[in-house]
């Protein structure tokens, strides 16, 4: 016998026939799968449907009766009617329903630990498997347990809408800014991409001299700054503290030579000292790993607290469990493998990738979606492509604007695309937003 408790059962269900209005507290902790007995899942899922279609006033004894004959949850009425009145006259108060959910998540959660154990006794008695798939796959699941998924099989799309209903709830709520992406700190991007949104994979790109890195540090300050939650910073190809003397340098306006020669004066020690401060007060943290796995990362990224965002520098560094000679199948497994991390993670991902040298070739150097190095699968899997691209580098005798760079939207799943300008300060390898914008030449 599963761990269950059949009389908890009966007080959700019978806490809302008394009181329609605490459906929505018992879909803030359980779903259906959690009721053990099947007659009461089937019951609280008609629930749910009645919730969803706007009919949570409606759900009493009389109309869920009728509408459980019809889905033949009960052999009879006499037999649905008598059950019904013996759900309500079992419930000790209906404002105890938050307690009650509680413990059927408990013995949910339980019985999904034992099938995980069952289903590992039996993969070793295979012995078809290695013991580090057995323990990548067993963390997998115990992992979905703990964020309330249940990877066993399809979910109704009922189940689902409760869920988009509730989300659009709070878009549209007083804490609305809580559940919107994250603020880059540029607000012309985040008015043509709605800022950096969970699950999301963003991909920035440019040829070296471009400042991506910089962009990518710029980034992560502002989103932890105006979100409060935390920033992974993965660099494959710079130290952390190479890291660090970027940010202090855009944070306290030292010039970045002088940090690599250690020729400061007073005044520059002195907002060194204040801007290290307030760095080290960030929820930033970095990591110099190379050669790193994605299922590495997500192992490291699952114990990080209030996770906001994750920035990985860069694609073309990054290590992959398939060997092969073919650089684009390995690009694009970790691509697609990425992607479903920010998803289960539910965090959005900032990508850094390398570009062909044949944008070197072109008349426009601008780049395309198309440059993409090793592109692969590159392409279908983000969900947004960011390309930067400053036209002094190449045309110095033409070009009027030395310190601009382009920061072009090439790709958005979420709406329009586009190009703006940023304002390039090498000195404190930082970006700013331009205060007018000048028309870009489209890409």
């Amino acid at each position: 016998m599963m761990p269950h408790s059949n009389e908890t059962e009966q007080c959700v269900l019978g806490s809302i026939l008394l009181d329609p209005n605490t459906i929505a507290k018992a879909l803030d902790i359980i779903r259906p799968e959690a009721f053990y007995l099947e007659q009461h899942r089937e019951l609280f899922r008609l629930m749910v449907t009645m919730f969803t279609g706007a009919q949570s006033q409606e759900i009493d004894i009389i109309v869920v009766l009728n509408e459980a004959l019809q889905q033949g949850i009960f052999e009879s009425a006499a037999e649905g009617k008598r059950y019904l009145t013996s759900l309500i006259e079992m419930v000790p108060s209906a404002d105890n329903i938050e307690s009650y959910c509680r413990i059927l998540a408990e013995k949910y959660s339980a019985r999904m630990l034992a099938e995980i154990a069952r289903d590992l006794l039996k993969e070793i008695s295979a012995g078809t498997q290695t013991a580090q798939t057995l323990l990548d796959s067993a963390e997998q699941r115990i992992y979905d347990i703990r964020q309330g998924r249940n990877m066993q099989g399809l979910t109704p799309i009922l189940d689902v809408m409760a869920n988009t209903l509730r989300n659009l709830n709070n878009l549209s709520g007083p804490e609305r800014e809580k559940y919107l992406g994250a603020k880059t700190g540029f607000s012309d991007l985040d008015a043509i991409t709605g800022g950096m949104t969970n699950s999301d994979l963003v991909i920035l790109a440019a040829r070296p001299g471009m400042g991506k890195t910089s962009f990518a540090l710029n980034l992560a300050i502002n989103v932890t700054r105006r979100s409060q939650r935390t920033v992974a910073v993965y660099s494959l190809e710079m130290s952390m503290e190479q890291l660090a003397s970027r940010m202090l340098s855009t944070e306290a306006l030292v010039d970045s030579h002088k940090l690599r020669t250690g020729r400061l004066d007073t005044k520059e020690w002195c907002r060194l000292s204040a801007s290290a401060d307030v760095l080290a007060g960030m929820n930033i943290y970095l990591s110099e790993a190379s050669g790193i796995t994605v299922s590495q990362m997500k192992a490291q990224l699952r114990r990080v607290k209030n996770l906001g965002m994750v920035v990985i520098d860069y694609l073309q560094l990054m290590d992959a469990p398939l060997k092969s000679e073919n650089r684009v199948l390995v690009i694009s497994d970790i691509t697609r493998k990425l992607k479903l991390m920010a998803k289960e993670l539910n965090v959005p991902i900032l990508l850094l990738s390398q570009l062909n040298r044949t944008v070197e070739s072109r008349t426009d150097k601008r780049p395309m979606m198309s440059d993409l190095r090793e592109s692969g699968s590159i392409e279908q899997d983000a969900d947004i492509i960011l390309f930067l691209y400053n036209d002094y580098y190449y045309n110095r005798e033409k070009s009027q604007a030395p310190n601009t760079t382009e920061c072009i939207v090439a790709k958005n799943r979420h709406g329009e695309t586009g190009t703006i300008r940023l304002t390039w300060d090498a000195q404190y390898t930082r970006f700013s937003s331009q205060a007018k914008e000048e028309e870009v030449p489209s890409s």
